[in-house]
């Protein structure tokens, strides 16, 4: 006699593990990492070629092969993504986080800092967005205040805070305007900043311009030092 019980079907991957389809589609962390630089370096580089303002978040999600959405989600819009772009060049090219906790000798520490900060005042895409700033902050707040807090802001308040520390100011000349002392030495460190962007390829090789930063650094010294 024959069972009324109908045939049980076979188990399909489907109904064996629906879950891990299912997990199986979702990107990895390093792919979103990647994806996110992407994105980044796509702002990047349309911001350097048609400026900040011309730029649209239509044109870079295109360029990223991502939704427009995608980049408000991710960066509140295209201020914070550019925010993003100057805070990835910093981290890329500037090492010194902690100036004002580094205890070593006062000339090291003002020295490495120079030194790194004046290489990235010359790589060729720092001084690219900076033009870019330059020519369109008049007209826009937003762009100026982006770039101020993602650069000069962050330098000058630690700066700030190691002129303040209690040992740093022993060693230094009591009669100094200390408030003057953070656009004091990046001003020393930039050296002719004038002549770095309106003769870029006339500039010395590297080895050359950071023995002439030595020089500026030891009047730096002489001029802050008890």
């Amino acid at each position: 006699m024959k069972s009324s019980q109908a045939p049980v079907p076979a188990e399909t991957p489907e109904a064996v593990a629906p879950s891990c389809q299912r997990s199986a589609g979702r990107p990895k962390a390093g792919d979103v990492e990647a994806r996110t630089q992407e994105l980044i370096d796509t702002a990047a580089a349309l911001f350097l070629a048609n400026g900040y303002t011309r730029t649209s978040l239509e044109a870079i999600a295109r360029g990223a092969r991502v939704a427009v959405r995608t980049i408000y989600v991710k960066f509140g819009g295209k201020a914070g993504l550019l925010n993003a772009v100057l805070m990835s060049r910093r981290d890329q090219f500037f090492r010194m986080r902690d100036m004002d906790k580094d205890m070593r000798p006062f000339r090291e520490v003002v020295g490495d800092f120079a030194h790194q900060f004046f290489a990235l005042l010359c790589k060729e895409q720092l001084i690219a967005m900076q033009r870019v700033v330059i020519a369109e902050a008049p007209g826009n707040p937003e762009l100026a205040e982006t770039f101020y807090s993602a650069g000069p802001r962050l330098t000058r308040e630690m700066l700030e805070r190691f002129f303040a520390r209690p040992d740093i100011r022993a060693q230094l000349r009591v009669d100094l305007p200390f408030a003057q002392l953070p656009a004091f030495l990046t001003g020393w460190i930039a050296g002719d900043s004038v002549q770095r962007f309106v003769f870029p390829d006339a500039q010395p090789p590297m080895i050359e311009a950071h023995r002439l930063l030595d020089e500026r650094l030891e009047m730096f010294f002489r001029a802050v030092l008890r």
